[in-house]
C-alpha cells in the first residue's frame, strides 16, 4: 500500500497513530493502566504509533468558548472543562515504553516554555533511551493564558522562549560539555549524560493551526514531521515547501501527519467511521502518510478497541491501495 507524497515521486506506507489522551468515554480518567493496555492492544493490532498530549494545569479559560457537546470529540482551545484529565505524558509514555516493543511513542503537544530546557532535555533523553529511539516529540507553545499564569511564565513571550529552547535542545545530545547564553536561559558548561538513544536526539514534529512563518522556520531548522491541528490548504503546504528549500531541504523529508475525526449529533452518540474516512483521499493526495485517530470517537467500550484497530487498518489499506 503506497501513496504519493507531497514532495514528488517518493512513496511511503500509511501509518496509523492512536491518540491515547481524551479517551475518558471508554477508559476512566484515573485508570492509567487502562491506557497502557490500549497501547498494548494497538501494537498487537498493527497500529504503528500512540500519542499523548498534555496540559500541566488548567484554569477557567479552558472552557471559555463553551465546552464540547460530546466528550468523545477532540479537546481544543477553550472547549474543555478545567477538570479535564491530562496525565503527565512523559511519565506515562515511559510505562508504555516498557510494555511495548515497536510502537513509536509520540509526546504530542509538549508545552516546552513551561519547563526549563535542561530539565526537559533530561526527561526526553531518558525516555528516548529507555524506548531505544522510539520517541517523537512535538514541542509547542499551546494556548492557555491561565496555564502560563499559574506557572509564572510570560504568555506573550512564549514563542521567543520556545525558539531559544529549541536551540538548547539541539545541543543537549552532545558532544559534552555545552553551554548557552541567551535572553531567557544562561548557563556554563554542562553534561547531560546519558543523553538520548541517537546522537541527534528524539525526532521532532511541529504542529498548530495553519502554517505561520514561525512554524515554517522551526520545521525547516529542526523538524522531521508536521502534525497540524485541522486541515491544511495547498497554499500552506506550498509555504512549507518554500521554507524547506530555502535551507536546502525538501518536503519529501517531512512526515505529514493527518487524521480522521468523528461527527457527532448528540451528547452521547458514537461517530460513523465511514463518514470520518471520507476526507482520507484528500489527505492522501496532499501527501499525508500518517493518520491519527481517537478510538473513543468510534467505539463504546475499551473491549472493542483491538477489533476496531484491525478494521480501521483494513479500511485505510483499501482506500489508499
Amino acid at each position: 500500500m503506497t501513496l504519493h507524497d507531497a514532495g514528488g515521486s517518493d512513496s511511503a506506507p500509511i501509518r496509523l497513530l492512536m491518540v491515547l489522551t481524551e479517551n475518558d468515554a471508554i477508559v476512566d480518567s484515573r485508570d492509567l493502566g487502562g491506557l497502557i493496555q490500549l497501547a498494548v492492544e494497538a501494537e498487537a493490532a498493527g497500529i504503528s504509533d500512540v500519542m499523548l498530549s498534555e496540559h500541566v494545569a488548567l484554569g477557567p479559560d479552558s472552557g471559555a468558548a463553551g465546552e464540547m457537546t460530546n466528550s468523545r470529540d477532540y479537546a481544543a482551545p477553550g472547549n474543555q472543562s478545567p477538570s479535564t484529565a491530562w496525565p503527565n505524558s512523559i511519565v506515562l509514555l515511559s510505562a508504555i515504553a516498557q510494555a511495548t516493543t515497536s510502537l513509536r511513542l509520540v509526546a504530542g503537544a509538549i508545552i516546552a516554555p513551561l519547563r526549563h530546557p535542561l530539565l526537559l532535555a533530561k526527561e526526553l533523553g531518558t525516555l528516548d533511551l529507555l524506548s531505544q529511539g522510539r520517541l517523537v516529540v512535538l514541542p509547542t507553545v499551546s494556548w492557555s493564558r491561565d496555564e502560563y499564569a499559574a506557572l509564572g511564565v510570560s504568555f506573550s513571550e512564549r514563542g521567543k522562549i520556545l525558539d531559544e529552547q529549541l536551540e538548547i535542545l539541539a545541543k543537549s545530545w552532545g558532544p559534552y560539555p555545552f553551554n548557552h547564553h541567551g535572553p531567557y536561559f544562561d548557563f556554563g558548561d554542562v553534561w547531560l549524560e546519558p543523553g538520548a538513544f541517537r546522537p541527534t536526539g528524539p525526532t521532532l514534529w511541529f504542529g498548530g493551526q495553519g502554517m505561520n512563518p514561525a512554524q515554517v522556520r522551526r520545521i525547516a531548522r529542526y523538524g522531521s514531521g508536521l502534525n497540524p491541528f485541522g486541515p491544511l490548504t495547498d497554499d500552506d503546504i506550498a509555504a512549507l515547501a518554500t521554507g524547506l528549500r530555502e535551507v536546502g531541504r525538501d518536503l519529501s523529508e517531512i512526515e505529514m501527519v493527518g487524521g480522521i475525526r468523528g461527527t457527532f449529533y448528540s451528547h452521547d452518540d458514537v461517530a460513523d467511521l465511514e463518514v470520518a474516512l471520507a476526507d482520507l483521499p484528500r489527505q492522501i493526495e496532499q501527501g499525508f502518510t500518517t493518520i491519527c485517530f481517537k478510538p473513543a470517537m468510534f467505539v463504546r467500550s475499551a473491549d472493542e478497541v483491538g477489533d476496531f484497530c484491525r478494521h480501521l487498518k483494513s479500511r485505510v489499506r483499501e482506500i489508499a491501495g
